[in-house]
């Protein structure tokens, strides 16, 4: 992977892991900055619409600040203003009514649909890849990303 991105150091060489590292981190902050400039085009922030692709299963609101990794007192915050927009509701869990379980509206999922649609550089970069490139890609993130998301 010696390209113009700098990383190995000679043709052939695999880069090591903390260019490995580098690299990833790289893409996902364009990727997050695509991400963010779609939301704002369609009135949201981005932890509104990071909130969003987060309920697409209803969930409560505590477990929704931990795939946020925020405070619970802030998902109120966002959840209010996704309500407000008719993108998502809150209701009483059926075991626990002191529980809130917030999920997506069909607003919601078509406002995310939208949003996704209009991330045009994530959109060209993915488009890139050919079939194999896509797959080899598929199968590295589901190897890593488990490792990444461990307790």
């Amino acid at each position: 992977m010696g390209s113009s991105t700098g990383t190995g150091t000679a043709a052939g060489t695999a880069p090591s892991t903390t260019e490995l590292m580098e690299q990833v981190a790289a893409v996902g902050a364009a990727y997050f900055h695509d991400f963010a400039a779609a939301a704002a085009r369609h009135g949201l922030n981005s932890s509104q619409a990071k909130a969003l692709k987060a309920v697409l299963e209803p969930v409560p609101m505590r477990a929704l600040a931990g795939r946020l990794g925020c405070d619970a007192s802030n998902v109120t915050g966002i959840v209010d203003r996704l309500e407000a927009l008719g993108y998502a509701r809150r209701e009483a869990a059926a075991a626990d009514r002191r529980v809130k379980i917030v999920t997506i509206t069909d607003g919601g999922r078509t406002v995310l649909d939208r949003i996704r649609a209009d991330m045009g550089r994530a959109r060209a970069a993915f488009d890139s890849l050919d079939t194999e490139q896509r797959a080899a890609l598929s199968r590295l993130c589901d190897q890593v990303l488990p490792l990444l998301q461990r307790p």
